[in-house]
């Protein structure tokens, strides 16, 4: 067997596995609010932003936009958002937050300390982790000169 073809050589599966992981990690705290994961990266961007057009919030997440669509139509449905057409250009869609989306930036407030406090409790540091933060943001970024 080769080595490079063994499992635990494989960056991809760990990366994967994390993100995996971390997503399971986050889903007791996302049930009570009603939402998922993509959506809790959603209301992020328009909480730090609002009003925002579909294509900006896409860029963001590293999304296309035909994947941002039926995430943004079951947020409407959940009435934490709303599409309204753009001002200057009506061919474009910006994404606004109802008063729902704005008051779950109360309830979510506290999820990232929670996880955080998660991941130390099974013997993590929170100084290793927060150093990887620069790594993985070179990984993302030479990714996407590779696509």
């Amino acid at each position: 067997m080769y080595d490079q073809l063994k499992l635990d050589n494989q960056l991809c599966f760990r990366l994967y596995t994390a993100a995996r992981l971390t997503m399971q990690a986050y889903w007791p705290y996302f049930e009570p609010l009603g939402i998922t994961y993509p959506q809790y990266l959603v209301l992020l961007v328009l909480w730090e932003q609002d009003r925002q057009p579909v294509n900006d919030i896409a860029k963001r997440l590293y999304l296309e936009t035909n994947t941002m669509t039926p995430l943004l139509q079951r947020m409407e449905k959940a009435g934490l958002v709303r599409r309204v057409k753009g001002e200057k250009d009506t061919r474009q869609r910006i994404v606004c937050l109802t008063d729902k989306g704005k008051a779950m930036e109360e309830l979510a407030k506290v999820i990232p300390d929670c996880l955080s406090t998660q991941i130390c409790e099974r013997g993590v540091d929170i100084d290793d982790l927060s150093q990887t933060l620069p790594a993985l943001d070179k990984l993302i970024e030479g990714l996407r000169k590779v696509q």
